[in-house]
């Protein structure tokens, strides 16, 4: 690592070819594939590394993804763990709908919690990649990102002075809330924002779930769902007002709500148990285009935001992170710059097309309870087409498993 000054002012700059902010499934992609092409990167992060390892994220990964992740040797626990899904299921109208998308694809999901993904990205890159990495630092700040010799500086934890790394490239890893978005040249990018006008509140029971699969319960009252996580961990998803507080729904509450709205003929009702987690979710979204600007390139929730209304952001950050680690590692092993140029074009395809997948499903979702019959009427219409025309089916499973030719 760089080296503090005596006098306790920002040390000599350090160079390394990529400096990457923020430690999440992004980042650390991208740091581990630099790492395997030899190429030597900091990742800098902003938590601890026990925070990033056991703070709850949604964990279903499509199978492209997993496909990705193997042929880069960043796999191989999931595979061995993660539950592979083949299916999921509609409650509406009172009646149970199962959609088997593997019988009509060929593919499938696997549910694979984020923490244990960060977990094993953090070791392959760390403990067997030989990577470096800075946890717990502060005020991290990047410079001349329009230059050819940028630098990101940042606080050290430990000494608490500057410490300034000189690279070829910035990788902005860091979320919705990190500096890279921030630092994207004004007036060279556009945000695109979507507010859905609703929220979820988002809970974690310690519950075995009550079907095999993931369910999806629209209903007059709002909409719920169930995503199983683990044998004995349950997510389930309840929709509420926007900016709803969570101590608004008591165990009693949140309990007759799931058994309600996912209530259907033959079903068997929720599993109760203790709620290890409860919080709101406002959903919107977000694009900001290009996903690039001077010597910065962002990457997951830095450049985009998916709402969590299909699962698809986690998808997201890792498409980005294979390409950006490709592109990188082709212009700094090769000197070819087409994956660099062609970045922000090659990722925003399937970000408009997951985001627009967002929208309609958040309808399908939603429309029931929105207090008009004739969304109420169009959404039942919809939800009854999945299940009578082939056609739809086939096109509704290419969107939910992102399996599309070409975006």
């Amino acid at each position: 690592m760089t080296q503090s000054s005596p006098e306790g002012g920002p040390s000599a700059p350090q160079h390394l070819p990529v400096v990457v902010v923020g430690a999440g499934p992004a980042g650390l992609t991208v740091g581990a594939i630099l790492r395997a092409a030899g190429l030597d990167c900091l990742v800098l992060e902003t938590e601890t590394r026990e925070f990033i390892e056991r703070r709850p994220r949604a964990g279903v990964i499509e199978e492209w993804a997993v496909r990705g992740l193997e042929r880069r040797g960043l796999a191989a626990n999931l595979l061995v763990r993660a539950e592979l899904h083949t299916a999921c299921e509609f409650r509406f109208d009172g009646k149970r709908y199962r959609f088997a998308y593997r019988e009509l694809s060929g593919s499938h999901h696997w549910v694979y919690p984020q923490p244990l993904l960060v977990t094993d990205l953090v070791r392959e890159y760390v403990d067997v990649r030989g990577g470096r990495i800075r946890f717990g630092v502060r005020d991290v700040r990047l410079h001349d990102l329009d230059g050819d010799r940028p630098s990101v500086s940042y606080l050290c934890p430990e000494s608490g002075r500057r410490e300034v790394v000189s690279c070829e490239f910035v990788a902005g890893c860091d979320g919705a809330r990190g500096v890279t978005r921030t630092s994207v040249a004004a007036g060279r990018a556009r945000v695109a924002r979507h507010d859905y006008g609703i929220g979820w509140l988002a809970l974690l029971a310690e519950a075995p779930p009550s079907a095999d699969c993931v369910l999806f319960g629209c209903h007059p009252d709002g909409f719920a769902g169930q995503m199983p996580r683990s044998p004995g961990v349950t997510r389930y998803y309840l929709q509420c007002p926007p900016g709803d507080d969570p101590e608004n729904w008591p165990h009693e509450r949140v309990w007759a709500a799931l058994r309600r709205r996912l209530g259907a003929a033959g079903a068997a009702p929720p599993v109760e148990g203790r709620l290890i987690e409860k919080r709101v979710l406002d959903m919107h979204d977000y694009v900001t285009e290009p996903m690039a600007s001077g010597r910065l390139f962002l990457a997951g929730d830095a450049a985009h935001l998916v709402a969590p209304i299909a699962a698809k952001g986690l998808n997201l950050a890792l498409h980005d992170a294979f390409l950006l680690g490709d592109s990188l590692a082709a212009r700094l092993t090769a000197g070819d710059d087409s994956g660099l140029t062609g970045y922000s074009a090659e990722c925003l395809r399937r970000v408009w097309d997951y985001q627009e997948f967002s929208q309609w499903l958040s309808e399908l979702y939603h429309g029931s309870a929105a207090g008009d019959p004739f969304r109420a009427g169009t959404t039942l219409a919809r939800l009854r087409r999945l299940f009578t025309s082939p056609t739809a089916a086939a096109s509704f499973a290419e969107q939910y498993l992102g399996t599309a030719a070409r975006y």
